[in-house]
This record gives C-alpha cells, structure tokens and sequence, in this order.
C-alpha cells in the first residue's frame, strides 16, 4: 500500500491550505487505497485573514502545524521530521498559505524563496526520483526548487498570464491546461493541476484533482 505525503499550509484558502483541495486530495488518496501523512511546517503564519469578510485580523498570529491539524483532524506531522525514506510520493494542495506560509511568492514573485524545510523535502523526494503533486498555486512554488536544481520542468497553473509568466522566469516551462486536466512531466515525475486557479466550482477543482492522485500514484 502506497504512504503519499500531503502538505497543508494552514486552514483556508486566503491564509491557508485551501480546504476543499485538500480533503479532495485526501478522499481521493484514501479511495485507492493509498495510507496518508498529512503534514505542515511547525511556523507561523504570515498573517491571519477574517474569511467572511476578506481583512486581515490585526494582532492574531496562528502557527501553521496547528492549524493544519484541523484539516487533518489531528493527524498532523511536523514536516521537518519527515525524509522522503518514509514516504512514496508528496502532494501540495493549494491555497494562498503555499505562497505565503511555505514560500514567499505572493509578496516577492518569481524571486521568492521557500521555506528551509519544505524546499529540503521537496528536494530530498526529486532526488529519491519519487513522485511530487503541486496543485493550484503551488507550481510557483514548484518552479522556485526547481530553478534552484537548474532542472527545466513542466508546470501549469492554469492560464494566468502573469504566474505563468512568472514560472517561465523562474526556468520552468509552463503550459496552459483546463481545470478538468493535468500536466504531466514524466521525466521528473511532477504533476499539476489548476483546481481552483480555474475552477468556478468544487466539482470543476475536484475533476483534475483526481486525475491528479490517480497520475501520483501510478508514478510509484
């Protein structure tokens, strides 16, 4: 039975994971059978957003593991404690937490950097040549590693014309897909999705999230 790692960024797409991809990744994981760490960085959040009205919560600071356990019900591992000797493949759900908790693309571009021990994990899979899933907006932060490991990869986010322009920046090689759809880089093993970069609705995200899980897993 494959161990598939999933790695939140908080709880709720403008400060978070992006709670509907994730449990769409998760129940599509545990539909084939796939056993699941569910995993998040032990840091801070970049800041707290009131998600009924849009405006930051002056003066909150919430931690991005803890938050993260509310997603996974309290089954919760900190990234930091996790090799790629202890799973089989690695997927990221979306949400703006990936670009502003695990890396820091949503205030610095195609200059960003990744948070130390997420790049390490990512990393450490790649070399281990084991599968990686990067969903909605965490292709940028895909791109990122990737540039820093000179390996040329292909990427979607969708069609947003200036993430996108922003992948090729970073070296990446993005391609326009539909939101049903997928792209898949067979030689380094990293598949994409646009989920909610496209989607107008949950079963549009939940269409290529699936194809998504089913192309990570046949990638073991």
């Amino acid at each position: 039975m494959p161990k598939v790692g999933v790695v939140l960024s908080g709880c709720g797409v403008n400060d978070g994971a992006e709670i509907h991809e994730s449990v769409i990744t998760m129940l599509s994981l545990d539909r084939a059978g796939a056993d699941m760490v569910l995993m998040a960085p032990n840091i801070d959040q970049l800041h707290v957003i009131n998600h009924a009205n849009g405006e930051e919560m002056e003066g909150e600071s919430r931690n991005v593991l803890v938050e993260s356990a509310r997603i996974a019900r309290g089954e919760i591992k900190d990234i930091v404690d996790i090799t790629a000797q202890d799973i089989d493949a690695l997927i990221f759900p979306g949400g703006f937490g990936v670009v502003k908790n695990l890396c820091d693309y949503a205030m610095t571009g195609a200059d960003c950097s990744v948070n130390p021990d997420v790049n390490c994990l990512i990393v450490d899979m790649f070399k281990a040549e084991k599968p990686i899933g990067v969903i909605c907006i965490s292709p940028a932060m895909m791109g990122r590693v990737m540039e820093k490991l000179e390996k040329k990869v292909d990427l979607t986010i969708g069609n947003d014309e200036q993430t996108a322009n922003d992948l090729n920046i970073m070296g990446a090689n993005h391609i326009n897909c539909e939101v049903q759809d997928v792209v898949i880089d067979k030689e380094h093993k990293i598949i994409s999705t646009p989920a909610y970069m496209l989607a107008g609705r949950i079963s549009e995200a939940a269409d290529g999230i699936e194809k998504l899980v089913e192309e990570v897993l046949s990638l073991i």
